[in-house]
């Protein structure tokens, strides 16, 4: 099992546990900003079960019908993510404005208190360990996943802190208005991943800090008789594209040319993770 499965199986794991404790306290004391936590959770979870099928998915090696390989699913999976965050958030707003309509009192208001602060202690260190991981990996799937447990550590403070103030002040219509403050976190959660997960659909070209990178280390290389032209990048999944035409001059050998050309693409996969570099040689 790779280090993104075995990443991608530990969110499984803790989200399922979370969904368990959320729901049973939230119907245990009828507050809907914790159930709509759980809501959260569930949706979290699909998005860890996406995640899990992607990265397994992605990791597959180039074959007939895909000679470009898997990649893209990660960006499919991130999509997808996005659109099931924004479906919950429309869900919890719902409800929420059903509870300021009919207002109700909530019980146990201890248990919920704690049960947010466990969710909030668990996904730290879980979405930690994603962020480390897909770093490392370039994995858009887990970096994904990650952004849903961070949004989940400061929804679950956030209704803890609600829970707070209703015990202290007796307003327990500060309920629905926490869980719909929650959903509004979810919403931008949302927007931002659908951005970063679409972008690379349409081939777009990598961060500009990075092309700003991969020409210097072109121009390492470049004398009054090596010039270069039409540089073109984008991302697949956990994969970056570069492409260039090299301006070569017309005395040097096949071999030394080969060379030439070996040396940069070293050099710019040594900078990107999961590259792959194709350089178009011409002559003056």
């Amino acid at each position: 099992m790779s280090k993104k499965t075995k990443a991608a199986s530990l969110s499984v794991l803790s989200n399922t546990l979370l969904i368990a404790l959320k729901l049973t306290a939230g119907i245990i004391s009828g507050s809907v900003s914790i159930i709509s936590e759980a809501i959260h959770s569930f949706m979290d979870l699909l998005a860890a079960i996406i995640a899990f099928i992607s990265v397994r998915v992605s990791d597959r090696p180039a074959d007939d019908r895909h000679p470009y390989g898997h990649w893209k699913i990660e960006n499919i999976s991130g999509v997808t993510e996005a659109l099931l965050i924004f479906v919950a958030a429309i869900w919890i707003i719902f409800e929420a404005v059903h509870k300021l309509i009919k207002p109700t009192e909530i019980e146990t208001i201890g248990l919920g208190f704690a049960v947010m602060c466990i969710s909030a202690f668990v996904n730290s260190g879980v979405s930690w360990y994603l962020y480390k991981v897909a770093k490392s990996t370039g994995s858009i799937a887990l970096e994904a996943d990650a952004l849903h447990l961070k949004t989940d550590i400061y929804t679950s403070l956030g209704v803890a802190a609600g829970l707070g103030l209703i015990w202290i002040t007796g307003y327990h219509i500060l309920d629905p208005i926490v869980a719909i403050l929650v959903s509004m976190l979810i919403l931008k959660e949302s927007y931002s991943l659908l951005m970063k997960a679409y972008k690379p659909l349409l081939d777009e070209s990598l961060e500009i800090e990075e092309i700003k990178k991969i020409r210097t280390i072109i121009d390492s290389y470049c004398k009054e008789n090596i010039k270069y032209h039409n540089l073109r990048t984008r991302k697949a999944g956990n994969f970056s594209y570069v492409d260039f035409h090299l301006n070569l001059d017309e005395n040097l050998t096949v071999k030394e040319a080969h060379e030439l050309c070996d040396r940069i693409e070293a050099d710019i996969k040594q900078y990107l993770v999961n590259s792959e570099v194709t350089i178009h040689v011409e002559d003056f």
